[in-house]
């Protein structure tokens, strides 16, 4: 399963990705994901940044069938609350699989990637959200070591 760095022609490719990912969500909680109708000029205009930044990651995969690719991740390193011991933490933002190439290890192949490159560059941990409804990312995730540590609650006013 090939999974590399994403490069500025992979953006349009990607883009339909994020659709998919922000729509998910949004059908699911849409008090809680509902996006600005603008979310993928924005996608289009933060993914350069992110592949410029040798401290982001923003990888891509394929996967033997799939017309386009078959998912990515985007992760950045973010600074930490200076009361806590760990300066600075690996943050994966996304994580999508197309539906056709899911079931084959290709989310948890991306992680394991996300997490082997920040290792490298002396990342002690690794943090991300997941939404309550999604159980598969939820186990995938605990598969790959991470463990539930914040609650967010969400109350509409």
């Amino acid at each position: 399963m090939p999974i590399r760095p994403a490069t500025l022609n992979d953006i349009p490719r990607m883009l339909p990705l994020v659709r998919a990912l922000c729509d998910l969500h949004a059908e699911r909680d849409p008090e809680r994901f509902a996006v600005r109708e603008d979310v993928l000029d924005r996608y289009a205009r933060w993914f350069p940044e992110r592949i410029a930044d040798p401290r982001s990651l923003l990888l891509v995969a394929e996967w033997p069938g799939v017309d386009g690719l078959a998912g990515f991740t985007v992760c950045t390193i973010e600074p930490e609350v200076p009361i806590f011991w760990v300066p600075e933490c690996g943050w994966v933002h996304d994580v999508y699989v197309v539906p056709e190439a899911r079931r084959h290890g290709l989310a948890r192949a991306l992680v394991r990637e996300v997490a082997r490159r920040y290792a490298a560059m002396g990342v002690k941990q690794l943090r991300l959200h997941t939404a309550m409804f999604n159980d598969a990312a939820r186990s995938a995730f605990a598969r790959e070591g991470f463990r539930p540590c914040v609650v967010e609650m969400l109350k509409t006013l």
